[in-house]
């Protein structure tokens, strides 16, 4: 992430927080960063230096006003003007992170070889919660060389329980005994 991204997210972020609005702002990020990630050729049109700055910025009213909160349209066109579009998706996350440090949330992706159940993931969500004494955001994903177990990425952090990682350990075992 650059500099840039972390310095614009955090502006926004505590403007949002000290104006009550960070929830309803990080979900139109949300759904707004989606969108620039399907259609990269909207981002690539505002950062086009070709085209002035007023007419990009205008581009923005046409396609948000009234739809995002003016918070985030005018945080779009401060992107566009200073050619800092492609940091978008940074900004988001260093808000996202910005808000879940502030309201106690920590995203966990659980790595699992099959889907998770519901009663499952409800359980895990749940262990987890009691350990870390904070409010869980599961992020689920399938990786079926795992074999079987769990591996827990949170924070740069990684617990791994999985078949796989077991089968390494005594692979690892067996290359080092001499007989």
């Amino acid at each position: 992430m650059t500099d840039a991204a972390s310095h614009y997210g955090q502006a926004l972020y505590e403007l949002a927080r000290d104006e009550g609005l960070s929830q309803q702002i990080l979900s139109e990020l949300k759904v707004l960063d989606q969108s620039f990630q399907a259609e990269p050729g909207f981002v690539t049109l505002l950062s086009t230096t070709s085209i002035p700055k007023p007419e990009r910025c205008q581009i923005l009213d046409d396609s948000f006003r009234d739809k995002v909160h003016p918070y985030v349209l005018n945080f779009l066109k401060i992107l566009t003007e200073r050619g800092y579009m492609r940091h978008f998706t940074g900004c988001c996350q260093t808000f996202q992170r910005c808000y879940n440090a502030d309201n106690g949330i920590m995203i966990v992706t659980a790595v699992t070889a099959l889907p998770l159940s519901d009663a499952l993931r409800k359980k895990l969500t749940d262990k987890l919660s009691t350990v870390t004494g904070k409010t869980i955001d599961l992020q689920c994903e399938v990786d079926s060389e795992c074999l079987g177990g769990v591996r827990l990425d949170w924070d740069g952090k990684q617990v791994d329980g999985t078949v796989r990682r077991r089968l390494e350990d005594i692979r690892g075992v067996l290359k080092n005994t001499v007989l």
